[in-house]
């Protein structure tokens, strides 16, 4: 199965009607797109997807024709349907789209035995449709329909052979349903999401659907999954399923994949019932070193049996077989990862994970417990991403479930709201007064006298402060400034640090050649106390800065563009992964002086 030309799929989903007797579906709509995001992945599904989505009748009926044409007997063709079915009053099945008014099914909406011949005429090897409708009757009032009861949809897709090849397949959501058109009561069918698109959806993303646990899902394996999953949601509704298959036609690639062990050989299976208890632990060395094989049947063989002598021998065998088996385990590195900030909206961050240990540890799929939250097997491990669309602190974990058991890794990051900042209008610079006229002068009888300024004139309004105009400037200049600081606060902690484990190595040295002395004084005669200090002091306050400054990344209306929000994030995040070691040698390095010294107390000659 491989992203080539010969693997085709359209979904055809409707959720908007225009008329009012038909339900709006738009949560349907979305669990059909998101299915056509995972039949496209070229890991998964590896179909050339084609999304029709909210189209009147013509529309879509020109897209069906044109994509069974030209096929070749090589090509694998999916369909998907998510809308509304409608019977007809002479019981024929029609698929309503965003124009269908149900008097005039015939023009404005998409009839199934259209859809059947363009599934019989395509020169394609291997047709699947899936089907996911409710379905009423667009029976007049008063009128009784012909073809009463089900809706008996697998009947409008059987009765002749779907072309040649590996045959054809159709899977319907469900049907044993029949809704009466009239009074509305259609429109209030399917107001909840769709369950069966949700569940076909969920099992070729996680590859749950795989039973056989072979690396891919069939189409038998994907109906049975869907039927068990719509069964436990609503026991109302049944799906149902029509094929003529040549062969097993497959969906999706799974990264399920069972290792078939292989049995160990006969002297090393004798060796781990020998009555001899030295000959039982030698068996347990072979089948340690077995498992470290790079055939993975091999490997899980020599598991299997190390886990029967964990359960059955006697207690101190038992006891080595079980930490044989505990050495070879799911190892993630590191188990942590923590993402620099990132701002809203921009490209997902990477980081790599790798897999430690054996081939057969190696032998995990990762399962993200996030949305936002996206790992990628690699050559050598993970490739771990995250979304940005939503602003705020992430906090999740990728389960890694493998044969020989499971592990957690943690995931921390920090995605920041992009600054709206209004723009700034230029200061107006008042204008003077234009120079008026000169009025004759005019005798002091006739001189106008000033006017009484009112009692309770407004007050001016406030001119700004320097003090005021200097904040947004210098809030905009204190976050970066804390940013560089904190960097080179930790690099001299780090640099402390380092000088403090040589003094502490040359202390040690002095001390071994000197017997008759003692660790305390060769300590006092170095510079390592100081340089203990000087990193203790700077580390913390790198670690304060940086909390600070990210503190204020998170406050609203923060005046910083993307690139600057990118480059404080980045400084921030090489502060805190070089304070942090540092810190924690040095307090190391302080707790191991202060027990010499009790130790030295205490009469012990150190």
């Amino acid at each position: 199965m491989t992203m080539d030309d010969s693997r085709h799929a359209l979904v055809v989903t409707t959720d908007r009607y225009e008329d009012d007797g038909l339900k709006q579906l738009p949560s349907a709509a979305q669990d059909a797109v998101a299915l056509a995001e995972v039949l496209g992945d070229p890991q998964i599904g590896a179909f050339d997807v084609q999304v029709v989505r909210n189209e009147p009748a013509h529309v879509i009926t020109r897209r069906i024709n044109k994509f069974f044409s030209g096929r070749r007997p090589s090509d694998t063709l999916l369909v998907h349907f998510s809308c509304h079915g409608i019977k007809s009053e002479s019981g024929e099945l029609y698929f309503a789209s965003s124009d269908t008014e149900p008097g005039l099914l015939d023009s404005t909406a998409v009839a199934a035995d259209f859809v059947r011949q363009q599934m019989s005429r395509t020169r394609a090897g291997s047709t699947i449709l899936c089907l996911d409708c409710c379905y009423g009757g667009a029976f007049p009032r008063g009128v009784r329909a012909r073809a009463s009861g089900d809706v008996n949809v697998l009947e409008s897709f059987s009765g002749e052979n779907f072309g040649g090849g590996r045959g054809w397949a159709v899977m319907t959501a469900s049907n044993s349903r029949e809704y009466a058109f009239e009074d509305a009561q259609l429109a209030e069918n399917r107001a909840k999401p769709s369950v069966f698109t949700s569940a076909l959806y969920e099992g070729l993303k996680d590859g749950t659907a795989d039973r056989d646990e072979d690396g891919l899902v069939s189409f038998d394996d994907a109906y049975h999954y869907v039927f068990d999953q719509v069964r436990r949601e609503n026991p109302n509704q049944t799906p149902s399923c029509s094929a003529d298959l040549q062969g097993d036609v497959y969906l999706a690639r799974s990264r399920r994949r069972r290792i078939i062990p292989s049995p160990i050989p006969d002297d090393l299976r004798a060796a781990t019932h020998n009555p001899d208890t030295y000959t039982r632990r030698g068996a347990i060395a072979e089948l340690r070193a077995r498992m470290e094989n790079t055939d993975l049947s091999i490997a899980l063989g020599a598991r299997e049996a190390l886990e029967e002598m964990a359960h059955n021998d006697i207690h101190f065998v038992a006891e080595e077989a079980s930490r044989a088996l505990g050495e070879i385990s799911v190892k993630p590195y590191p188990t942590h990862l923590e993402f620099e900030p990132v701002a809203q909206h921009e490209p997902s961050p990477h980081q790599s994970v790798r897999l430690l240990g054996p081939p057969l540890a190696r032998s995990c799929t990762p399962h993200p417990n996030q949305d936002w939250l996206r790992a990628v097997e690699s050559s050598d491990g993970l490739d771990v991403s995250i979304e940005t669309s939503a602003p705020g602190h992430l906090s999740g974990g990728i389960v890694l479930k493998g044969v020989v058991g499971e592990a957690v890794l943690h995931v921390e990051a920090q995605v920041l709201p992009v600054a709206e900042t209004a723009p700034t209008a230029e200061p107006s610079v008042p204008k003077a007064p234009a120079a008026a006229p000169v009025a004759p002068e005019l005798p002091p009888q006739l001189e106008e006298k000033p006017r009484p300024a009112p009692e309770h004139s407004p007050p001016a309004p406030p001119r700004p402060t320097p003090h005021a105009e200097r904040e947004p400037r210098s809030r905009a200049l204190r976050v970066p400034a804390s940013a560089v600081v904190a960097v080179g606060l930790a690099v001299t902690s780090v640099v402390m640090a380092i000088l403090a484990v040589v003094a502490a190595a040359g202390a040690i040295d002095s001390r071994v050649s000197d017997r008759y002395s003692t660790l305390d004084y060769w300590v006092g005669q170095s510079p390592m106390i100081s340089y203990l200090v000087v990193c203790l002091i700077t580390a913390v306050l790198a670690l304060l800065l940086v909390a600070l400054a990210r503190r204020e990344l998170r406050l609203p209306g923060a005046p910083y563009p993307k690139g600057t929000v990118r480059s404080i994030g980045s400084l921030t995040w090489t502060a805190k992964h070089l304070a942090r070691p540092a810190l924690t040698l040095a307090v190391l390095l302080l707790i191991a002086y202060l027990i010499a010294i009790h130790l030295t107390f205490n009469g012990v000659h150190v």
